[in-house]
This record gives structure tokens, C-alpha cells and sequence, in this order.
């Protein structure tokens, strides 16, 4: 009786400590089991709870978990950590990763811990890590595919690169707009073959060796397991096709360098620092694709005289004394105008602003909307006077004292 109590005893125990084990209604006998050799454990082995790894909590989300292992491999990879402790950490958060990222995994852990795992993919198991997610916490993500997505896309059309050009105007051309030529040289599409770089005739087949992805898989095995990745085609160097012959006027690129004057109407009221976009005249697309666009940097002369803020001009205006306190009428140039007559009122102080409505300059692509033209007057004093002058001024100002 003694004996069947304490067989009970311990299989509740097993029961408890293992929940598969199931206590039969009756035991015959119990035996000692061999004792198994058991080795040290590892540190993998002995590795905390994988979220506690990755520092999230439980059920946390896929974009969760992402984000903390970017976080935690810009820290720890040994590219970028060279403390001792780096590749072994490193290990560690990628096997975390690999399976809390894996949605079968990770519901069998959640489950049933490590053992639900069966020890291929837990700690100390085939590690299978996204390589993309490894660049990425390095050089950000969501840009197109990761390393392949630029690659899957080349065998296709590319637009071409846009130019850049400088030009400079001279002060009215650049306030009431007008004609102007630009010298550029870019690429076109080839004459000859159209575009497509095969010489006229010739025959073109899918790549044998990439299939006309234009790409080719290579896996790399590495400690932290195998990686898969995309490289150009060596045999079509990306094209996806097998060529028998290029086009010898382009030598197969499809496109020519040639140079050209490129017509430009410049808007009224345009200033330096602006930038014209004349499209399609940029550099022409790869396998048929679209031109770039031409973009013309824009600076403007001084005109001497003549200051420009905005919309608004101002020029300087020098008068007699004598003709600042009598007042009179002098003439100017404008913009429109050589000589425009502008009045002087009598006892104008020096530093005194005139104002021209509707001179100055036209607003952006809007020749009817003007600014204003400002005078700015200065006040010239005589410096030498002669005995009579001398004393007629002198009788002026005793008199203007009284």
C-alpha cells in the first residue's frame, strides 16, 4: 500500500512538471531509469525568454517585433560593436527573431515554450533571418522591394537623367520675359536601332542562364544560418536577353550623345535663383524608357542703377539744393522709359522716397500685375561758394531765421 501511494505521488509529479505525461490507473512496478549524461549547457541554451531577448512584451505584433530586432541588430551586429559580447548577443536576438518572426513558430512557442519548437528553430536550431531585415535596420526599409526590388525592374525601361543648365539674363529680359537659347549636350535614342541596342536584324532570345529575370539566386550559408540573395546576370549583365548582335552605331546602348540648342521662353518676373523645367529634353530613357527633363538654373545681371527687390525697383535721384527747396522737375529712366519726367515737390529732404506706381517690375508670369518704381533723392550741397553767393545765402537764412 506504502509503495503504490509513493508511485502515485511521483508520477503527479511528472504530470505536473510534464503535462504530456499521463498517469496510468495502475502501476506494477517502478524502476530506476538510466541517468543520461548531460552535457553543460550553452549559452544559447541558457538564453532568456525570446521576447525578453528582443525587449518586447508577449503577443506583441509582427511590426513590433520587427522594429525591435532592427533596433537591437543596429546595436548589436558586430559590424558596428566590437565589445566581446556583441556576436554572441547578436546570435542570440536573430534566433529570437527567427522565430517569434515566423507566424507558425511563434504560435508553437507561445503554445508550448521552446519544446513546441522540437529544436528546429529555437535556440540552437537552423536559423532562417530575412536578410532584407538586417540591411534595413542599417539603412531603413519600405524602399522598394530590399535588395532585390531594384533588380526584378531592371529589364524593363528606365527614364533617363535630368539635366542642368545655367543661364544668365540681363535685367529686363528677366523682368518682361523674352526668348533665349540654351547649348546642351545629352543623350538621344539611337537612330539606327530605335532604342533597343540590337542591331537591325538580329536575333534576340530569352537568357538561358537567368531565364530573363535578368537576375540570379545565390544562397550563402553562414553561422547564423542561409541567406538568399539577388545578383545581376552575369551572362546579360541584367538584360534578360541573349543578343546575337548590338548595334554598332550606339555600341548596344540604345543611345547617343549629341549636342543641341534647346529654345526657352523665359516667363516675365523671373529672378536669379529660379529654375526653368523644359521636359523630355534631359537625357534619353534606357531600353526605350522616357527622357529625363532639362532644368535651366536662372541668374540675372545688375543694371546699373537699378536695385531690385521683389516687384518693387529703386534708382537713385541727385538734385541741386536750390531745386530741392524750390521743387522741380527732372527726368529718369524707368524700365519702359529712357527719360520719364518725374517731379521734385518743393523743400524735398534728402533721403526723400518718390514713388512710381505701377513701374517696377511684373509679377511672376503675370505681365499686368506690376510693382512700383522708387525714387530715392539725394541732396546736393555746394561745397564752395563764392563771396556774392555767400552772402545771397547767408540773407536766405537770416531771413527763413526770422
Amino acid at each position: 500500500m506504502v509503495r503504490r501511494r509513493s508511485a502515485a505521488l511521483v508520477l503527479g509529479l511528472l504530470h505536473a512538471a510534464n503535462p504530456f505525461v499521463l498517469p496510468g490507473p495502475r502501476v506494477a512496478a517502478l524502476h530506476t531509469p538510466r541517468r543520461p549524461q548531460l552535457r553543460p549547457p550553452t549559452a544559447l541554451q541558457m538564453a532568456r525568454d525570446l521576447y525578453e531577448t528582443l525587449g518586447v512584451p508577449r503577443g506583441s505584433d509582427d511590426r513590433t517585433i520587427k522594429r525591435a530586432f532592427r533596433d537591437a541588430a543596429r546595436k548589436w551586429h558586430p559590424d558596428v560593436n566590437d565589445t566581446p559580447e556583441a556576436a554572441e548577443r547578436y546570435k542570440e536576438i536573430s534566433q529570437a527573431y527567427a522565430t517569434l518572426s515566423d507566424p507558425d513558430k511563434k504560435q508553437r512557442y507561445d503554445m508550448y515554450g521552446e519544446t513546441g519548437l522540437g529544436g528546429g528553430g529555437g535556440p540552437g536550431g537552423g536559423v532562417e533571418v530575412n536578410l532584407e531585415d538586417i540591411f534595413d535596420s542599417f539603412f531603413g526599409g519600405g524602399g522598394g522591394g530590399g535588395f532585390g526590388g531594384a533588380r526584378r525592374q531592371q529589364n524593363g525601361p528606365i527614364q533617363g537623367d535630368d539635366l542642368r543648365a545655367d543661364l544668365e539674363l540681363d535685367f529686363k529680359t528677366a523682368c518682361f520675359g523674352g526668348q533665349e537659347k540654351v547649348r546642351i549636350s545629352h543623350l538621344e535614342k539611337c537612330e539606327t536601332c530605335e532604342g533597343s541596342g540590337v542591331k537591325p536584324g538580329a536575333q534576340v532570345r530569352s537568357c538561358a542562364t537567368c531565364k530573363g529575370s535578368g537576375v540570379v539566386m545565390q544562397v550563402t550559408r553562414t553561422p547564423l544560418g542561409s541567406f538568399q540573395t539577388q545578383t545581376v546576370c552575369p551572362t546579360c549583365r541584367g538584360s534578360g536577353q541573349s543578343v546575337d548582335a548590338y548595334c554598332t552605331q550606339c555600341s548596344g546602348q540604345g543611345v547617343s550623345r549629341k549636342a543641341k540648342q534647346v529654345s526657352v521662353t523665359i516667363p516675365c518676373g523671373v529672378d536669379t535663383g529660379n529654375k526653368l523645367r523644359v521636359a523630355g529634353e534631359g537625357d534619353a530613357g534606357s531600353r526605350n524608357g522616357p527622357a529625363g527633363d532639362l532644368y535651366i538654373f536662372l541668374s540675372v545681371k545688375n543694371l546699373n542703377g537699378f536695385e531690385r527687390d521683389g516687384v518693387d525697383v529703386t534708382t537713385r535721384l541727385s538734385v541741386d539744393a536750390y531745386d530741392a527747396i524750390l521743387g522741380s522737375s527732372e527726368n529718369i529712366e524707368t524700365l519702359d522709359e529712357p527719360a520719364f519726367s518725374v517731379d521734385v515737390p518743393a523743400g524735398t529732404q534728402p533721403g526723400t522716397k518718390l514713388r512710381l506706381k505701377g513701374k517696377g517690375a511684373p509679377a511672376l508670369g503675370k505681365a499686368t500685375q506690376r510693382g512700383d518704381h522708387y525714387v530715392v533723392v539725394d541732396v546736393a550741397i555746394p561745397k564752395k561758394l563764392d563771396g556774392d553767393s555767400k552772402k545771397l545765402v547767408e540773407e536766405l537764412r537770416d531771413k527763413l531765421k526770422n
